[in-house]
């Protein structure tokens, strides 16, 4: 009797036992952050040719063997947390956490249970720093994503540097029918180099129909050379507006944007000059000569005091913003999501991690939102895709086959010992 029989019987408890270990991996994680449940996949052993007559091959199977162990990469449940540091990605990606900069020390996961260390560090729950991109461009404000990826460090209680004022404006109206001499008065609070606030005081006073002249003033004792209690005048100008009421004029030429010359601050703060924007980018004024009350409804400027940070959050395009006082907000990093071309051929390496190999191909790092990588949502979790169900079912096919194949290792037994009684 051919020893086939047994064989090919033990090679299918051996490949039913691992996909019951891969079952058993898959439920012992059912609450694990990220965790991607896996599938098995058996494939056939090479057969065996018997001969005959037949005009088609004659072939007895030799087993089978486990073809495949994949990760399965759908999404899982997203759990919102209320932690600001946490985060979960909505689609395809990966965070990039490691040690160094070079690809070597990476690995890549989707459990976003991060906080930050002694150090202010972004760290995994098991300690490894979250990498991102921390440059920020001084003039547009917005995070540089060009380059490498690094450690993303926020030191807790430290201060944030002021920012000068270099542009305000205000919307106001000055009414038509306002007398010749009239006068109306507004304010704008600004900030110097060293984040002091300055009140400037603006006051436009009528000189004909349509025709406006302003004065913008400082606290003399603010200013180097200023008397105390004596407004200290830092620009003059007029304005202008058609038979609409839309503003035709500034400083006698066409409406433009004026600039003016930052006084020398008696704080020692460095004197910057700023725009007062009265017309935006589409050209619309935001100062007009309507028959309507004078009065300012809004006043801006993009300057700010110095301030430590009060809260932290993280937005869809993974951009931490951190909250300063008065209601102040500065993105100061972005965290880097990677996408492989083949996930399915990423290495396990435990705690939630995942290595890069040759068969998943090199990780395309960049930012949430792009390159076909998926959004994350701040403040939540993505859970485990372990479907409960799937794996009970699977456990009973897997249980079935097992049995199968020992009755089969039972039944050639005792046809080889039938076999050996024929010498009787």
């Amino acid at each position: 009797m051919s020893m086939g029989a047994f064989s090919a019987s033990l090679a299918g408890l051996n490949a039913n036992q691992q996909k019951l270990s891969v079952i058993g991996n898959n439920l012992s994680n059912i609450n694990t952050i990220g965790f991607k449940s896996s599938t098995v996949e058996f494939a056939d052993l090479v057969s065996q040719n018997v001969g005959g007559t037949s005009q088609n091959p004659m072939q007895i199977g030799l087993g089978v063997t486990t073809g495949s162990i994949s990760p399965n990469f759908s999404q899982g449940g997203i759990e919102n947390t209320g932690v600001a540091t946490n985060v979960a990605i909505q689609g395809n990606g990966f965070f990039v956490v490691g040690t160094a900069q070079n690809s070597g020390s990476r690995s890549y996961t989707r459990a976003g249970d991060f906080g930050f260390n002694a150090t202010g560090t972004l760290v995994t729950a098991g300690g490894d720093p979250v990498l991102g991109y921390t440059a920020i461009d001084p003039v547009t404000g917005a995070v540089v994503t060009s380059g490498q990826p690094a450690a993303i460090t926020i030191p807790p209680g430290v201060l944030r540097a002021p920012v000068p004022t270099t542009s305000f404006a205000t919307v106001t109206n000055l009414n038509t029918t306002t007398a010749v001499g009239g006068t109306f008065a507004t304010s704008v609070q600004m900030y110097d180099a060293i984040g002091v606030a300055h009140v400037a005081s603006i006051t436009f006073t009528n000189t004909a129909s349509g025709a406006w002249n302003y004065s913008m003033t400082v606290p003399g004792e603010e200013v180097t050379g200023g008397t105390a209690g004596t407004p200290f005048e830092i620009a003059t100008g007029s304005v202008g507006f058609d038979a609409n009421g839309r503003l035709a004029t500034v400083n006698g030429a066409a409406a433009a944007n004026p600039t003016i010359t930052g006084p020398a601050w008696s704080d020692g703060a460095t004197s910057t000059d700023f725009a007062w924007t009265m017309l935006d980018a589409t050209g619309v004024a935001s100062i007009t000569g309507f028959s309507s009350p004078s009065a300012t409804t809004s006043v801006t400027q993009n300057g700010a005091a110095s301030g430590s940070i009060d809260s932290l959050s993280i937005n869809a395009t993974g951009e931490l913003v951190a909250s300063f006082g008065a209601g102040r907000s500065v993105t100061v990093a972005q965290l880097a999501l990677a996408s492989f071309s083949n996930p399915h051929g990423l290495s396990k390496l435990g705690a939630n991690g995942y290595g890069e190999t040759e068969a998943s191909g090199i990780a395309n790092v960049g930012t949430a939102g792009s390159g076909g990588r998926g959004t994350v949502i701040g403040s939540s979790l993505e859970q485990s895709n372990v479907d409960i169900a799937q794996e009970f079912t699977q456990m009973i096919l897997a249980q079935r086959g097992y049995q199968a194949n020992s009755k089969s290792i039972t039944v050639a037994d005792e046809m080889l010992v039938e076999t050996l009684n024929l010498k009787r």
